[in-house]
């Protein structure tokens, strides 16, 4: 009788404990979809065009970034008078770099476009994680350089794992740690964001970040300036009149 009574407590004290971390999760997402402006002003951004920095090896690369919501994104890079873009849509992806010899534009793999999709989701990944059939995980909090951040997981149905690190006195991202395949190969990720700012249209964006690629430092953002979707087509901007 005494051990059914123990299992029962058991079972008891579980159920409790998923529900009290439920609730702590669900409090935690909250607090950071208003953090960053709410859901209201994020659902009325159809595009994004950001003007950035990155600073790499000493050079200084000048990156133009479009996106379109779940329909494309295409990055255009300037260094050394040379200019190479990337761009992935919702069906297929383009490479160019001429810095390594490329003549005209190579298409990616399929898995490579697979696997970028959630690139092309402008919202916050917090604001569409339910409807995108995300799992979410809360993991307690950590310290991310004298910070003390909630630590969760975002786990989609090809069971790619993002986890992110949201401080916990301001409730902003301020690491990112994601799994991605690149060229066929898979690669762990770490993306850390800082210097949030409030764009007119009530949304806050990190225009700071750092990564694997370098520094970057986001000059501007234009919100719903995007009007024809050729952009995303593999061919030069200056061809695009």
């Amino acid at each position: 009788m005494k051990t059914l009574i123990s299992i029962s407590m058991m079972l008891v004290m579980a159920l409790f404990s998923n529900s009290l971390f439920a609730q702590e999760v669900d409090e935690i997402v909250n607090n950071h979809i208003k953090a960053i402006g709410g859901v209201e002003n994020w659902k009325k951004v159809n595009s994004m065009t950001s003007e950035l920095e990155m600073k790499q090896g000493g050079a200084v690369i000048k990156v133009t970034v479009n996106q379109l919501q779940k329909k494309g994104m295409r990055v255009d890079y300037t260094l050394m008078g040379q200019s190479g873009y990337e761009i992935m849509t919702d069906k297929a992806g383009w490479n160019f770099s001429p810095f390594e010899g490329q003549t005209k534009p190579e298409p990616v793999t399929a898995d490579d476009v697979k696997s970028s999709q959630d690139d092309l989701d402008i919202m916050d990944k917090f604001i569409t994680y339910k409807e995108l059939g995300k799992k979410i995980e809360y993991l307690g909090k950590d310290d991310v350089e004298g910070t003390e951040c909630h630590k969760i997981t975002l786990t989609d149905k090809e069971g790619k794992v993002s986890t992110y690190y949201i401080d916990a006195s301001n409730f902003h991202i301020i690491k990112e740690v994601s799994k991605r395949k690149a060229n066929g190969k898979e690669m762990e990720t770490t993306v850390t964001y800082s210097n949030y700012k409030q764009l007119e249209e009530g949304i806050v964006v990190a225009m700071s970040q750092g990564g694997f690629m370098g520094d970057m430092e986001t000059k501007s953002v234009a919100i719903n300036k995007i009007k024809d979707a050729s952009i995303f087509e593999p061919k030069a901007l200056s061809e695009m009149k």
